[in-house]
C-alpha cells in the first residue's frame, strides 16, 4: 500500500472535525489548554533548577493532548491501522496487533514516567501534586486507548449528571495545574528552585 493509497483510505474513515462538540469537551479542551500553559510558566521561572525537565515535558505532553481532544487523531491512527490490515492481510489477526500497540503504548507512559519521576529527584514533594495529576491524565489516555468495552461503559457512566470521563480527566489536570499555580505563588522559587 502506497503513501497516498494509505491517504485516500484513511480520508473515507476519518475526516478533520471537532471531536466532542459537547460543553464538557470544551471545558476539558480548555483544561488543557490552561494547565499546558501554567506548566510553561513552571517551566520559564525554573531556568537552570532541577524540576525543569519535568514542567516542560508535562507542558508539551499537555498541549498535544489538547490538539488531540478536539481533532480525534487517535481515531485517524486507527482508520489508518484497519487500512493497513485489511491491504496487508492481517486483518484477521488485528487484535494481536492491538495489544502490542497498547503494550507498547503503554510501556512508553510507563517508562517517561518513570523518567519524569527521576527528573524530580530532590523535589519530588514540591512536584507530587502534577505527578499524581499526570499519572491521572496518562492513566485515562491508556484507558481510551486500550477501549475496551466494559471500560467505555465505566467511564461513559455519570455521576452528579456529568460523565466519569469528564470527572476521571479533568481532575488530573485540575491537580497539574494547582501544583502550577503554588510553585509560582512561591517567593522563595526565584526564577527557579522548584
Amino acid at each position: 500500500m502506497t503513501l497516498n493509497e494509505l491517504t485516500a483510505c484513511v480520508a473515507e474513515r476519518w475526516s478533520p472535525a471537532i471531536g466532542d462538540p459537547q460543553i464538557t469537551g470544551w471545558v476539558t479542551v480548555a483544561a488543557y489548554v490552561v494547565a499546558a500553559l501554567m506548566s510553561a510558566a513552571v517551566w520559564l521561572r525554573l531556568k537552570g533548577r532541577r524540576g525543569r525537565v519535568f514542567w516542560a515535558m508535562v507542558a508539551l505532553l499537555l498541549a498535544a493532548l489538547a490538539v488531540n481532544k478536539q481533532l480525534d487523531l487517535q481515531s485517524a491512527l486507527t482508520a489508518a491501522g484497519r487500512c493497513l490490515a485489511r491491504a496487508q492481510g492481517w486483518y484477521g489477526e488485528r487484535r494481536l496487533v492491538q495489544l502490542g500497540f497498547i503494550a507498547a503504548l503503554g510501556g512508553v507512559m510507563l517508562a517517561g514516567l518513570i523518567a519524569m519521576t527521576l527528573s524530580l529527584r530532590g523535589r519530588l514533594r514540591r512536584n507530587g501534586l502534577a505527578l499524581t495529576g499526570l499519572v491521572i491524565v496518562t492513566g485515562f489516555v491508556m484507558m481510551r486507548a486500550a477501549s475496551f468495552h466494559h471500560m467505555d461503559h465505566l467511564i461513559g457512566m455519570r455521576a452528579f449528571g456529568v460523565p466519569n470521563n469528564f470527572l476521571f480527566e479533568n481532575a488530573g489536570l485540575v491537580l497539574i495545574a494547582l501544583n502550577a499555580a503554588a510553585l509560582l505563588r512561591r517567593r522563595d522559587v526565584p526564577a527557579g528552585g522548584a
